[in-house]
């Protein structure tokens, strides 16, 4: 079963990679995508258009890959973001408990009465439309969910034995938390990172589809679907092309973060060390 899953994850990761590498390179590659040819206008796919041109005769092969190259960016950013703040608020809050651990409770429980896509969507709306805006929306309350993991994480780390020696040998609060406890805790939410990475993606490219999130004339893979919408039964590459790139790049980095957490599971209590 551990070989299995080692190999679903040297394989995703090896396509994951070679898909990054795609998207990090695109300019170079497949050009800047922001050559207006009104002469090749939604021209279909053809060799010399993989994926077709659209209205403005710019190649759509390009244009996908540099718009999932800022989506990726934009989600990397929210959820590192969001990881150093939960994995920070979860460890105190566990490692404290009493009122801030009360609290934090009473914040989690207050949060989750809600869908969280309804809370993003009320939040765009109230800062209004553009990126710093979408990446508040998307911060706020993301943290939550790496918060919970680590807290209960550091539940079951508190009381470990190496970490009763450390108090004995006269380490520092701080020193425990960060040296002893982090450490093994960011093992078991690496796997969410990359889970929610791909939420990240999703949840960018949902609210710039609405209207919400990156402005045109920026390429954003959820803005290249809103425009190919229009054209669905006339020129369906417009949508289609883009739609694919997106799915292929959020099953990958769900495969990855699935063989990530069976990999380093935390309750394999032998990967578990002082560090």
């Amino acid at each position: 079963m551990k070989n299995k899953n080692d190999r679903k994850l040297y394989i995703g990761g090896t396509i994951l990679f070679i898909l990054l590498l795609l998207v990090a390179f695109s300019g170079i590659l497949f050009g800047k995508g922001d050559i207006i040819n009104t002469d090749n206008a939604t021209q279909p796919p053809s060799m010399q258009h993989l994926f077709g041109t659209d209205p403005l005769g710019r190649d759509l092969l390009s244009r996908s890959f540099i718009g999932m190259r800022l989506s990726l960016l934009l989600g990397f950013i929210a959820q590192l973001i969001c990881f150093v703040i939960g994995v920070i608020v979860g460890s105190i809050s566990a490692y404290f408990g009493g009122i801030l651990d009360k609290a934090f409770v009473f914040l989690q429980n207050v949060i989750l009465s809600f869908p969280s896509m309804v809370l993003i969507f009320c939040i765009s709306m109230l800062l209004g439309t553009g990126v710093f805006s979408m990446m508040v929306a998307l911060c706020i309350f993301g943290w939550l969910s790496y918060a919970r993991l680590t807290r209960s994480q550091v539940r079951a780390l508190k009381d470990a034995a190496f970490i009763r020696g450390a108090r004995a040998v006269g380490s520092s609060t701080s020193a425990i938390i960060f040296r002893h406890i982090v450490p093994n805790v960011i093992r078991t939410v690496v796997p969410m990172f990359t889970l929610m990475i791909g939420h990240a993606v999703l949840g960018i490219a949902g609210l710039s589809f609405l209207g919400f999130g990156v402005q045109p004339p920026n390429a954003e893979i959820g803005l290249m679907i809103r425009d190919g919408m229009t054209y669905i039964r006339t020129f369906p590459w417009l949508f289609v092309f883009p739609g694919l790139v997106l799915a292929v790049y959020s099953v990958l980095l769900n495969v990855v973060s699935d063989a990530l957490q069976d990999r380093l599971d935390i309750h394999d209590s032998a990967n578990i060390s002082s560090m």
